[in-house]
């Protein structure tokens, strides 16, 4: 089953610390995929779950691509992912579900089980996700 760090978190939800840049690079050296959110304003990228807050460059999600899952958070950044498919990404508000760009199934909490789907924060209503492809949690470090 793929481990995915929810906005870096590993250990539990430390909002100040959620998509810096430092915080990511760290769950992605232990080894975790990382969920993130990002903007594109003015052809300029940003990390930020409310708001764009942490300025990056392209060339830094290029590097990390293979271990990103991208939650577009405006229309210019699903218009900019669309037009370059490499990168593994999506959009949803508070959709049951949505379908990420490689076809799998991103799960809102408290939907689960659902076979073969990534079973966002399951901590949340204790959710059984024997059947999952993969997890993504605040406290991804207890799925090991």
């Amino acid at each position: 089953m793929k481990l995915i760090s929810h906005r870096g978190n590993i250990n539990g939800k430390k909002i100040n610390e959620e998509n810096r840049p430092e915080y990511i690079d760290n769950a992605i050296l232990q080894k975790y995929d990382v969920e993130i959110d990002i903007w594109i304003i003015n052809k300029m990228f940003y990390l930020g779950h409310d708001k764009p807050e942490y300025l990056i460059h392209q060339d830094w999600l290029e590097e990390r691509k293979e271990k990103l899952w991208i939650h577009c958070k405006n229309i210019d950044a699903v218009e900019w992912f669309s037009e370059n498919m490499t990168f593994h990404f999506f959009w949803h508000q508070n959709d049951t579900l949505t379908l990420t760009s490689r076809g799998l199934l991103w799960v809102f909490p408290g939907n689960q089980p659902i076979k073969n789907s990534v079973a966002v924060l399951p901590e949340i209503e204790n959710e059984n996700v024997e059947s999952c492809f993969a997890i993504c949690s605040d406290y991804i470090s207890k799925y090991l």
